[in-house]
């Protein structure tokens, strides 16, 4: 499988909040993960990372991307997607009751491969402006 056919694969399933069970047969057993945002100051590692996206669809159920761009570099191993992602919080969970706000949060994956799979994902993203959107800072 080519690294573009892969870097997709892992998106749409990290994105639709299906977890490190799905997420993890596109990736290195150890992949790691960085984001300069006090929101995932702790998230170290891709599977505690897909959780996370998993846990996020919990208080905001309508969430879903909207796909801006989506390259490839292969001279670096590198995917690029960048995306918008969109939701109201309507459900239960996060750090207040729903608030019925809504969120349209630009956002970047870098995705590196060591082989055919993902070894490393930075993703750029204000957590600041989401957080205040949704009425959670």
């Amino acid at each position: 499988m080519a690294i573009h056919e892969t870097a997709r694969d892992f998106f749409e399933a990290c994105e639709t909040g299906k977890g490190w069970d799905a997420c993890k047969a596109w990736c290195q057993d150890a992949a790691t993960f960085s984001c300069q945002s006090d929101a995932l100051a702790e998230v170290t590692s891709l599977e505690v990372y897909t959780e996370w996206m998993k846990g996020l669809l919990g208080p905001i159920p309508d969430g879903h991307y909207e796909l801006k761009a989506f390259a490839v570099d292969d001279d670096r191993g590198a995917v690029v997607a960048a995306a918008v992602f969109h939701g109201t919080h309507t459900g239960d969970g996060g750090p207040v009751p729903p608030t019925g706000k809504t969120v349209a949060a630009d956002y970047v994956y870098v995705m590196q491969f060591k082989g055919s799979r993902i070894a490393h994902m930075t993703k750029v993203w204000n957590a600041d402006h989401s957080l205040k959107a949704l009425g959670w800072a």
